[in-house]
């Protein structure tokens, strides 16, 4: 797992070498509050007590702020830690962050992805092709 510090929703610093000991899901994606980014999420919530069961933590992370993320949360109901990745250096190093097509347009941005860590931070899995709203089931049917 690359290293990283970056802080939750509730402006606690959060660091990589948190996630030993549990297999982790760390899934990246563009915004707060849009409609692909919440399907994501509640997929997430809904699965939660079967990802748990699974033995996995599960850690949602994008660009937005703290604040952002603490509202995102409350209006979801998620029972999983947001990251804030202001400076996007958390996703570069997981190759989350890159040339997309918006609008016809190519921009650099979040790059929707997840990723699977076993209890030693060894990365056992990529999601490339995220299905927002079977995010989940793609994690504990695959």
């Amino acid at each position: 797992m690359p290293s990283f510090e970056v802080m939750d929703q509730d402006g606690q610093m959060v660091k990589s070498a948190d996630f030993i000991g549990k297999k982790t899901i760390i899934y990246f994606y563009p915004k707060d509050n849009t409609s692909g980014c919440t399907a994501e999420a509640c997929s997430f919530r809904d699965s939660y007590a079967a990802l748990t069961a699974a033995g996995y933590n599960v850690v949602g992370v994008s660009k937005d702020s703290a604040k952002s993320h603490t509202g995102f949360r409350a209006k979801h109901g998620l029972p999983f830690r947001l990251l804030a990745d202001t400076s996007t250096q958390m996703l570069q190093d997981f190759g989350a962050w890159g040339e997309k097509k918006m609008y016809g347009k190519t921009v650099l941005g979040t790059l929707r992805r997840t990723f699977i860590f076993d209890e030693n931070g060894i990365l056992t899995r990529i999601i490339e092709k995220v299905d927002t709203k079977n995010a989940a089931s793609q994690i504990l049917e695959g």
